[in-house]
């Protein structure tokens, strides 16, 4: 989101977290190459997702806690084979606090759904804002973070219904204003730590609206505050403790980046060392990566590491996070969603805990005007390298009024991965559901019908949410089922793809925990897993078209 810079009689321009920056030509491709077919359309309201999200109301907007909605998550919370649909909701003022319902659809099958909140246990929230999932208590079931602008919320799956367990197992803490999360085995202690990431100190009170006499201004407009201007925050760090969890922030070496605006958090092995990194993407600052240092300590690495800022060494409004294998070179490279007037952020990763921007040289530096959030790799043709799909949507509501090359619902994007470390945009040309124009936030992709395709769910501000599946011809798949920090290979003549399950990413949402992997026209792939502990297992080779649960 935007910068802000409050004086005490006036609030001056905002424009830190935006560059400017103008768009390179969309390129061709080359000789001999030819795009596949890809056709998503929105199949929501056939399957019956019809919720309305709840995110204030739709204009105006008066504060920042108003504009950065919110997440979804796709589990299986009964564990009957189909991932179900968590639909988070905030409110509609910040004056307003009635407890708001959390919309959870049961996977019917067929792609159809229906709305179990009443008999889900989820209480109503007042300001609900990102989610996770992870079995913290590892009793075989799902359960769910919650993060909100005020109390944080655990709630433990009790065979298919959830309880609020917040107050036996969470830190007591004042009210903060969370957004990302992620649950991890930092220590390798063989249970589920928590990660929150924290946006800004929020004070309604000590903030100017766009109505008042000292307001915010972005392109002359008239605009919400924030962040800059306003306080910045730290990270928490959770460790499980017998199923309690016990603030570790400062000890670990995480509250020690002060005075940032964190989004989506990333957990991941980044450096192959078998330990779980962190990844935070921040607004309007440097993002965050913590370096695990194997022995419950991490060290702040993101300037140094080449992922922190863009190529240009500015600072970036980062919102939606993603992490896979781009350029099949065994390594998990980083994709984040910024401001509009700027790209999104492809970081490569070179080894050695050291990544480079590559944006411009993927050939995705073609569109300036979106405002990205909630984003994924995924292979959508199932070619066996990863595409790339973000979910785009203003903060102003004010810029459809506005002279200004700017609107408040924007398309998505999607770029197909040419299997040479580029992109080829085909967002034009990938289906109505890629060119219908929302304004999104939080979006989580898995298999909803189990047929090896990835569906895409997306949160729209103000309406039901979107839910996409691709209709043209795809290739074989396989998808492994396993714990969380696992890391999967797939090779297939040759070619090698990783994948990591992980808690949390995309914007503040949850997706699929089965690694996915695409197969091209391969009937069998050989299949290898690293252990959340070490231990590897190899598998061998084994047939296309299946979902395998191995146990070590």
């Amino acid at each position: 989101m935007m910068a802000v810079t409050i004086g005490a009689a006036v609030a001056l321009g905002q424009g830190m977290a935006t560059s400017n920056r103008r768009a390179e030509a969309r390129r061709s491709l080359p000789a001999g190459k030819v795009a596949p077919a890809i056709d998503y359309r929105d199949i929501a309201k056939e399957g019956g997702l019809t919720a309305v999200n709840i995110s204030s109301v739709p204009k105006p907007k008066n504060y920042i806690v108003e504009t950065t909605g919110n997440g979804v998550a796709l589990i299986d919370y009964d564990r009957d084979g189909l991932l179900d649909i968590l639909l988070v909701n905030a409110n509609e003022s910040i004056d307003d606090r009635k407890p708001r319902t959390q919309t959870l659809y049961r996977n019917r099958g067929g792609l159809k759904f229906e709305d179990v909140s009443a008999q889900s246990g989820i209480p109503p929230l007042e300001w609900a804002q990102g989610v996770c999932a992870g079995d913290f208590d590892a009793d075989g079931h799902t359960d769910l973070l919650i993060t909100q602008w005020g109390s944080n919320v655990l709630l433990r799956n009790a065979d298919g219904k959830f309880t609020d367990e917040s107050a036996q197992r969470l830190p007591r803490e004042e009210r903060r204003w969370s957004t990302g999360c992620s649950f991890l085995d930092y220590d390798r202690d063989g249970d589920l730590d928590l990660f929150v990431a924290h946006y800004v100190r929020f004070d309604a009170k000590k903030i100017a609206r766009p109505q008042d006499k000292n307001h915010c201004s972005w392109k002359n407009l008239p605009v919400v505050c924030g962040p800059r201007g306003l306080p910045g925050e730290s990270m928490s760090l959770y460790r499980n403790d017998g199923g309690r969890f016990v603030d570790v922030s400062r000890e670990a070496g995480v509250e020690t980046a002060k005075d940032y605006y964190g989004f989506t958090v990333l957990t991941a092995d980044f450096d192959g060392d078998g330990w779980t990194d962190i990844y935070v993407a921040c607004d309007s600052v440097a993002s965050l990566f913590f370096r695990n240092l194997k022995n419950g300590k991490f060290e702040e690495v993101g300037i140094v590491s080449g992922a922190a800022l863009n190529e240009d060494g500015r600072e970036q409004a980062g919102m939606g996070a993603t992490a896979g294998d781009y350029d099949g070179d065994g390594r998990l490279d980083i994709f984040k969603t910024n401001f509009t007037d700027d790209t999104p952020t492809l970081y490569r990763n070179m080894g050695g805990f050291q990544f480079q921007d590559v944006t411009a040289a993927a050939g995705l530096a073609v569109n300036t005007k979106l405002l990205g959030w909630g984003a994924a790799f995924l292979d959508a043709d199932r070619d066996g390298a990863k595409d790339l799909f973000y979910a785009n949507g203003h903060v102003y509501p004010e810029v459809d009024q506005a002279k200004l090359s700017e609107s408040f619902r924007q398309d998505r994007a999607f770029f197909w991965n040419r299997g040479d470390r580029q992109f080829h945009e085909m967002s034009g040309s990938a289906g109505p559901g890629v060119t219908e124009r929302h304004a999104s936030r939080g979006l989580a992709v898995g298999d909803l019908d189990n047929d090896g395709s990835l569906e895409i769910v997306i949160v729209n501000m103000h309406e039901g949410p979107s839910l996409l599946k691709n209709f043209a011809p795809q290739g074989n798949w396989l998808m492994v089922d396993a714990p969380i920090g696992a890391q999967v290979r797939v090779t297939v003549g040759g070619r090698t793809q990783l994948e990591e399950i992980r808690s949390g990413g995309f914007h503040i949402s949850q997706g699929d925990f089965r690694a996915h992997f695409g197969l091209g026209p391969a009937s069998k792939a050989r299949v290898q897993i690293r252990w959340p502990n070490g231990e590897q297992t190899d598998l061998g080779e084994v047939a296309a078209g299946q979902v395998l649960k191995p146990r070590r």
